[in-house]
């Protein structure tokens, strides 16, 4: 059945016929869409014929076969014949245009392309039967706007556009339009046909290069004005504005080799920008030449040469002269001066510069620093007068060079400000001296110690050091002894076994040129393995080498013994006579004990007797002991044994017949005490100790 028929209706479209309709009488009926489903009643067949009707025109883009089912039965309800499947289908009518994709179509092509360029690609559709001439589309140009010279072609079948010249520019014209056509029945004149438009845009390249609108440039800038513009310049670029094709980028090829400017690109205008970043100087450069030369930030697409590639143009610029003051150039100036000059000795000074006339003429001076007020500044010329002594080793001075800060001004208030380096040459004016005063040699480890002298002045005044020893007493000369290390270094050493002790050893050092000094060394001999070890207390104890009694401690040892024996006497008179009225000892008399001695204030004073005895001298108390010594004394150690019982004071010595008291030292090593016995070792390890420190604070107080 052809679609969009226009009758007559009902339209006849075919017959249906069952063979049994020879031997029975055959009803015909039908059903399916079309019939008793949507679309109803589109179509009918009659009971007693068979013949098929179409009711009315049917569109095949909505319905495009229509599946029936067609049924022969009897009056009687029986079924001779198996439902036969009847299938309409709608042919197609060439009714539909094609139809663009999109009403305007939009593509971007860039200047200066290849010929074959693809610009980009139309779309058209045809709701008619695909697959046949009805959508069997062909595309074409109608038109070109501007029309010359025909710069694209469009492919028939597939709609790409592409193009056809390599003269593109989008400088001349930037966009073109075109007027596209598509036709069914593949472009024959019958068919249908429709049309679009479409708006091909032309992209910029950077093929034009930026031109300076001058070729010179004149300005001027005053001198020392730094951070100032002082010229705009501008360019020609045909190329796309605000864009990498378009901006500029501005250099200085020639001129600024002092960095005195810079050229910056105004992001707005596109002009170049000179600016000074450095103060110029009148009186080096009145007038300075520049080149400059621009170039866009994207890269150029032509080939070209070095100079083609680069517009240029030069920039003359006057330096206007400035009234700028003096100038301290150098900054840092110096002077030579020997130390211990004469005050009011003279010398040169400071010196600054009026940079237009090239003299000093007008120009005063002031001190704004002197760190020790040793030198004074004239105010008119700059020079100076040594005002103090000048010291090269005083404090504070570096490397020999004492510094002072200059102010120098004109008339109209103008300075500048400079330093003045009095260099200070040396003299010899240090005697080398030794800055360690104490040494220790620790006798059982050492021989010798080492000492080193150092020299203020410069090495010129300085080492070789000679020492030597300064002392007339041939007692020093015979003890010790200086050998030369070094330039700056002797050792010291003791010869003939010096005892232990600290001495006083005077050595003089002399430098080169024989300006010397004496040094009083404190020489500590001690017994110990490190310096650590050694200290005073620990010398006294191992000998006191240096110990000397003076006149008045003699006589004082000497009073001391009439003394001690006034009160032995005594004592052992009082024991006899207590001995003779008791009859019996008391039963604890075993338990009498030894204490020490230790009474400190205001001092004991020992000395020996002739007669083996220890005395004991107790300042102001009055109370002395006496016990025996004997056998008991060793290497003349001094030992005091005191016995208290009952607060009482006795002096027992070894027993003899008729008990009055003796001292025995010859009873086999034993000292008895009335009932008891006590063996000398047993008292020897008990009261060593404590009197030995008894005896060095007796001797600590007559060396005082």
């Amino acid at each position: 059945m052809l679609e969009n028929s226009l009758g007559p209706f009902p339209l006849f479209l075919q017959q249906i016929q069952s063979d049994t309709a020879q031997n029975y009488t055959i009803y015909y009926s039908i059903s399916g869409p079309g019939v008793d489903q949507q679309p109803r009643n589109l179509f009918y067949v009659e009971r007693d014929t068979g013949n098929l009707y179409c009711t009315g025109p049917v569109d095949r883009e909505q319905y495009q076969s229509f599946q029936l089912v067609a049924f022969a039965t009897t009056p009687d309800g029986y079924t001779p014949e198996q439902p036969l499947q009847l299938v309409i289908k709608i042919e197609d009518e060439n009714d539909n245009y094609p139809i663009f994709t999109e009403t305007t179509y939009t593509f971007t092509v860039f200047e200066n392309c290849r010929v074959g360029t693809t610009v980009g690609q139309v779309c058209a559709t045809d709701r008619d039967e695909p697959d046949t001439m009805h959508t069997r589309l062909k595309y074409s140009i109608l038109e070109q706007q501007p029309s010359r010279p025909t710069l694209f072609t469009m492919h028939p079948s597939t709609g790409v556009i592409t193009t056809t010249l390599s003269q593109l520019d989008r400088e001349v014209i930037d966009k073109y339009q075109l007027k596209i056509k598509v036709q069914d029945m593949d472009g024959q004149h019958f068919g249908l046909q429709t049309t679009a438009t479409c708006i091909i845009n032309i992209g910029d390249v950077n093929d034009n290069l930026p031109t300076f609108t001058r070729t010179s440039y004149v300005t001027s800038v005053e001198e020392n004005t730094v951070d100032v513009e002082i010229l705009r310049v501008t360019i020609q670029d045909k190329d796309l504005a605000n864009t990498a094709n378009w901006r500029a980028n501005y250099t200085i090829l020639k001129g600024n080799e002092n960095g005195n400017f810079k050229i910056i690109t105004d992001p707005k205008t596109n002009e170049g920008v000179l600016c000074v970043v450095k103060p110029l100087d009148y009186e080096e450069r009145q007038q300075v030449t520049l080149e400059i030369g621009v170039t866009n930030e994207a890269p150029y697409i032509r080939e070209a040469t070095s100079k083609s590639a680069m517009s240029t143009a030069t920039v003359t610029v006057t330096v206007k002269n400035q009234d700028e003051g003096p100038e301290c150039r150098p900054p840092a100036q110096t002077v030579r001066i020997k130390e211990n000059v004469p005050v009011g000795t003279r010398s040169n000074g400071y010196k600054a510069y009026d940079p237009e006339t090239g003299s000093s003429s007008g120009i005063r001076y002031r001190k704004l620093n002197d760190p020790k007020g040793w030198v004074t500044l004239d105010e008119n010329s700059g020079s100076i007068t040594i005002f103090r002594n000048l010291d090269r080793e005083a404090n504070s001075i570096n490397n020999g060079v004492y510094n002072i800060t200059v102010l120098a001004s004109d008339t109209n208030g103008r300075s500048c400000t400079g330093t003045l380096g009095i260099i200070l040459e040396d003299v010899n004016d240090n005697g080398p001296f030794i800055p360690r005063t104490i040494v220790t040699i620790c006798k059982p480890t050492m021989f010798s110690t080492e000492i080193v002298a150092v020299d203020p002045d410069e090495p010129i005044n300085g080492p070789p050091f000679d020492f030597s020893l300064e002392s007339s007493d041939s007692e020093v000369r015979r003890m010790w002894r200086l050998t030369r290390i070094n330039d700056t270094a002797a050792r010291l050493s003791y010869q003939n076994d010096p005892p232990f002790g600290s001495y006083v050893v005077p050595v003089r050092v002399t430098d080169r040129l024989g300006l010397s000094s004496i040094n009083s060394l404190t020489v500590r001999l001690c017994d110990c393995i490190t310096e650590a070890e050694c200290d005073v207390r620990s010398i006294e104890r191992l000998g006191g080498g240096s110990v000397k009694l003076g006149t008045w401690a003699i006589l004082a040892i000497l009073l001391g013994v009439a003394l001690l024996f006034c009160i032995l006497f005594t004592l052992v008179c009082a024991a006899s006579r207590a001995t003779r009225e008791v009859k019996a000892l008391p039963d604890d008399l075993a338990q009498q004990n030894l204490i020490i001695s230790n009474t400190e204030a205001p001092g004991d004073d020992k000395v020996y007797s002739t007669n083996a005895f220890t005395t004991h001298a107790v300042g102001a108390s009055g109370q002395a002991a006496c016990g025996p010594v004997g056998s008991g004394v060793r290497n003349g150690g001094q030992e005091t044994i005191e016995m208290v019982k009952g607060g009482q004071q006795t002096l027992d010595g070894c027993r003899s017949a008729g008990h009055h008291h003796t001292l025995d030292p010859c009873r086999g090593g034993h000292v008895e005490m009335e009932n008891c016995r006590y063996t000398y070792s047993e008292w020897h390890n008990f009261t060593q100790p404590r009197l030995g420190e008894e005896s060095i604070r007796g001797h600590t107080l007559i060396k005082n």
